[in-house]
């Protein structure tokens, strides 16, 4: 390129985007379109003369031009915009329909975790949090889920590479008598919170604790490998099976209405005995069996259960005195019930037209 054309794009290009910030309506804004990009502009012109260039020079040449004009289209668009949106003395025309401004709105999982936390506190819990990397100590074995135990299998579980060696209470006792390195992982409940808890306070205790959680699963419609879960717990004196069915229905009926329709039935967690599956009532098909349901009538909710009596005695409470029941729920899930939508991944794709139905 010659130097005269290079200083000349030069020179276009510095007046044209200075000069861009200084359009006050949409009239100077047309009158700027033309004396730069115009037919008659400079920058026309030099892409017009084009074909009288050496090849060499009309391909250098013609590139600068041509990303020159793009800037200059990119930054009058832009101020187009600016000038459709902003409402003053020089631009408001009050004949013309008003822009609806853009609200947003909380997620529906935040939604439904602001629930949660609104109807527990409520009820005198507390919210706790926890950390996400967890030791096998908390995250199993201080749950009643030894080594080798095959309930292990329940949880599909991301370990981590090169773990730290860890001297604290994470340890299990043979560990921290051998002096080796425990292995870390991302957690695949919130429950080791519950642990950690109770490790450091004296019942009475009332906890939920809401976070993210991870499991090594094939993500579909249903199951994500990140995923948000609420736990539950509440340690005291004479606490039954009787206190978490009327605690849980209490709560859910607030979150997802008077009218829901639950029912418990036995199940199996290493860390609660007994253990339950609560279950809601399609509201699809009022129980008669649909896509949804996959032809049960039912929704899985939630499972919960009485704290196992092994799990109070690696805190140090005497299973004889004190009693506890747990529960852990699938916000997103609660979600989908709630909302309607049948498609997890949905919650994680942050597309807007989805996401703007819960504004």
């Amino acid at each position: 390129m010659s130097s005269d054309q290079k200083k000349r794009i030069a020179e276009i290009r510095a007046q044209a985007l200075d000069l861009t910030d200084t359009i006050k309506t949409l009239s100077e804004l047309g009158e700027f379109r033309v004396r730069f990009l115009g037919r008659k502009s400079e920058l026309t012109s030099i892409l017009r003369s084009l074909k009288d260039l050496p090849e060499e020079e009309r391909r250098e040449v013609g590139k600068a031009a041509n990303t020159l004009y793009r800037e200059i289209e990119e930054a009058l668009d832009f101020r187009e915009k600016s000038l459709e949106s902003m409402p003053s003395e020089l631009t408001l025309d009050v004949t013309r329909p008003g822009i609806r401004p853009r609200i947003g709105a909380a997620h529906p999982t935040t939604k439904i975790l602001e629930s949660f936390e609104e109807v527990f506190t409520s009820m005198g819990f507390e919210v706790v949090e926890g950390p996400e990397v967890e030791t096998d100590y908390y995250n199993f074995e201080a749950l009643n889920i030894p080594k080798g135990h095959p309930a292990r299998d329940m949880w599909d579980t991301f370990y981590l590479e090169s773990p730290e060696a860890i001297q604290d209470k994470a340890q299990s006792s043979e560990l921290r008598a051998q002096g080796e390195k425990e292995r870390l992982l991302l957690r695949t409940h919130t429950s080791p919170v519950q642990v950690r808890v109770m490790e450091q306070r004296k019942p009475p205790i009332r906890i939920i604790v809401p976070g993210r959680v991870y499991r090594h699963e094939n993500e579909d419609a249903t199951h994500s490998a990140m995923f948000y879960q609420v736990e539950g717990l509440l340690v005291d004196e004479g606490i039954t099976f009787a206190h978490l069915k009327a605690t849980l229905m209490y709560a859910f009926r607030l979150i997802l209405g008077e009218d829901r329709i639950f029912r418990f039935r036995p199940s199996f967690f290493p860390f609660t005995e007994p253990s339950a599956e609560v279950d809601v009532r399609c509201e699809y098909c009022e129980g008669t069996g649909c896509e949804t349901c996959r032809g049960k009538g039912w929704l899985e909710l939630l499972g919960a259960g009485m704290v196992h009596p092994n799990v109070l005695k690696k805190v140090g409470y005497d299973p004889d005195t004190v009693s506890g029941f747990a529960f852990g729920a699938g916000p997103d899930r609660i979600a989908m019930k709630k909302y309607g939508f049948t498609d997890i991944r949905m919650l994680y794709k942050n597309d807007l037209r989805f996401l703007s139905q819960f504004i």
